[in-house]
């Protein structure tokens, strides 16, 4: 029941229709017996930089969860940055002080996508790993692959510049880490990633090309509305194991509880 304490929590996105993030979130805290609700605001990027500094106003409000397009661009409205977002570049997810008037930014994406493949029985030591995306979440997903033993990532990314300079920044922090700039068509991988928002719409390409892909590569999604996006359709009637979208989501969960002091 929602009454005047309340603790709020938002998800804010453009387009917003498309997030599966509030029913997930919102069961989990009537699972846990918390106070609080998380729901959805739709701000176009022109009004973005004034929605953000107007947050720290709204006293109800105790954080944001920040997705497409505006884990980039809402870092440099935060006071401060966990370590995950400053390797990431990006935030997802917005601690708010309102005695000091701070917002805290960090980035739950990598660990959540790492901890769901695990969940699921997926083994991230070794794996030689394609990544289509240089974007926020992508980042961080690379830097928690790498984090968490792959042996190699090769980056593909429609602006090239892009993925080379997450490449040079994985072998910097990584120097163990085979780190390199991909192709279109992925050939020598035994884990591709979906870490772009292609498949969100409909009538959208496909992030990558699967003809040449190894036996068993596994295919796993960030995309998560449709569950079954055409990427992953694609890869099961070619054979392949598929990991969708929703997973990453999940396993950050109780993550998110934490950072907002909600447990």
């Amino acid at each position: 029941m929602i009454n005047g304490k309340t603790r709020v929590i938002g998800i804010v996105a453009d387009p917003i229709d498309h997030v599966r993030t509030p029913e997930r979130f919102n069961a989990y805290l009537q699972r846990i017996g918390s106070n609080a609700v998380l729901v959805p605001f739709h701000v176009r990027p022109q009004d973005f930089a004034g929605f953000v500094a107007g947050l720290p106003a709204i006293r109800s409000l105790i954080g944001m969860v920040v997705t497409i397009p505006y884990k980039e661009a809402v870092v440099r409205h935060c006071t401060d940055l966990t370590e995950a977002a400053q390797r990431s570049g990006a935030v997802n997810i917005l601690r708010i002080d309102h005695e000091a008037g701070t917002l805290t930014g960090s980035n739950l994406d990598g660990e959540g996508f790492v901890q769901g493949l695990l969940g699921q029985g997926h083994v991230i030591a070794g794996q030689r790993v394609y990544l289509a995306g240089a974007g926020g979440a992508a980042k961080a997903i690379a830097h928690a692959l790498a984090r968490h033993g792959a042996f190699a990532i090769a980056i593909y990314n429609r602006t090239e510049n892009r993925a080379r300079q997450l490449v040079q920044e994985l072998r910097t922090h990584y120097p163990q880490l085979d780190a390199e700039v991909g192709g279109a068509s992925p050939e020598k991988c035994t884990l591709a990633v979906n870490a772009t928002s292609l498949g969100l719409k409909p009538g959208d390409l496909l992030p990558f090309e699967l003809d040449r892909l190894p036996v068993g590569t596994l295919i796993a999604e960030v995309v998560m509305n449709p569950d079954m996006t055409p990427l992953l359709v694609a890869a099961k009637e070619r054979g392949h194991p598929i990991h969708l979208g929703h997973h990453m989501v999940d396993a950050q969960i109780e993550q998110m509880a934490h950072f907002l002091g909600l447990l």
